[in-house]
């Protein structure tokens, strides 16, 4: 969407048609996925966040005998454990409000705060994914991010747009503060494609690096860092992959639209209803104001534009989609 990425600021005029609305988050991590039994392959996880890791293979506890005077050993709800996806789930759940209510309270401060702000957030961060991953695996797995991210800062800093240092949202990854807007559709694709640009060559890193020490831990690493990567490419905003879809055809952002409404209908996450709520809105804004002057000119790009674009986009999600696939690996514990 990042909530890696940019947060997209007002046109030099004022909140013009045509531009990128500001205050959404550009990338998302990816969303909370099926949970296999331990020894079975990783899936994707909610970080939630932009955050995006494996889930822990862990088994259903089996309730033992209730005693007369305590319950211990009751089976929770309907008398049925739970199951370990709804324990995730609810876990999940919990640590998002408790973060809202952080960030509501203390979230302006942090940008303000700006290096002090991206420290704090990133110690946060690691310390919510540990409470799933373990320290180790979460250290490694905010760095990812910070890479990715650090590829939005240099390609908006290069285009002349000054841009802040990022912030973590601990589940939801970490977004770029803009004082101002790229120029076109084009530079704006530039901006979102330079976040899974960073990350993508990051997870390559690991990928070489697990391989040559065989290491399981680097792999499972490498194949997060792809998964994240390929995520934000879905061609939905506020993902990276709507940035760039915006200087390739319009009709794509509605394949994206329904790609995640069905991701959500067979792996519900409490991530993908507010990427579809900040998507939607954009989408519904940016086509309001289609025949504006502004949004013709924005979105009036050359021809080799929209070729570069393209090339790099298809690019980035071929090596994402190979990535996943070859660095897929199982797990049976918590590092």
């Amino acid at each position: 969407m990042e909530l890696s990425g940019p947060i997209w600021g007002a046109s030099p005029e004022g909140d013009q048609p045509g531009w990128p609305s500001g205050g959404a988050p550009s990338e998302q991590a990816p969303p909370a996925g099926p949970q296999g039994d331990p020894g079975e392959r990783w899936w994707p996880g909610q970080a939630n966040g932009h955050g995006t890791a494996p889930w822990p293979a862990e088994r259903t506890p089996v309730a033992g005998p209730p005693t007369a005077r305590s319950g211990v050993g009751r089976p929770a709800g309907n008398g049925k454990p739970k199951s370990t996806l709804r324990r995730v789930w609810e876990r999940t759940v919990g640590v998002l409000a408790a973060i809202g209510a952080f960030l509501a309270k203390f979230g302006a401060l942090l940008i303000k705060l700006k290096y002090l702000g991206l420290v704090l957030s990133m110690l946060v961060s690691v310390a919510a994914y540990a409470l799933f991953f373990g320290w180790t695996f979460a250290a490694c797995f905010v760095l990812l991010i910070f890479v990715h991210e650090m590829g939005h800062v240099i390609e908006l800093r290069r285009q002349g747009v000054p841009a802040t240092a990022p912030l973590f949202i601990p589940f939801l990854g970490a977004f770029v503060g803009m004082k101002g807007s790229p120029r076109s559709a084009f530079h704006e694709a530039l901006s979102g494609l330079a976040g899974p640009l960073f990350g993508t060559a990051a997870a390559v890193v690991v990928a070489f690096w697990a391989n040559a020490t065989g290491s399981n831990f680097l792999e499972a690493l490498a194949f997060v860092g792809f998964f994240m990567n390929m995520f934000n490419l879905l061609p939905m905003l506020p993902l990276d992959g709507g940035r760039a879809a915006a200087a390739l055809h319009p009709a794509i952002w509605l394949a994206g639209l329904l790609g995640l409404i069905a991701w959500e209908v067979l792996y519900p996450s409490p991530v993908i209803p507010i990427i579809l709520i900040l998507g939607g809105y954009e989408l519904w804004r940016r086509w309001r104001y289609r025949n504006s002057p502004a949004s013709r000119l924005y979105y009036a790009l050359q021809p080799q534009q929209r070729l570069t674009i393209g090339v790099m986009y298809l690019a980035l999600v071929a090596v994402t989609v190979y990535g996943s696939h070859a660095t897929y690996v199982a797990r049976s514990f918590k590092w």
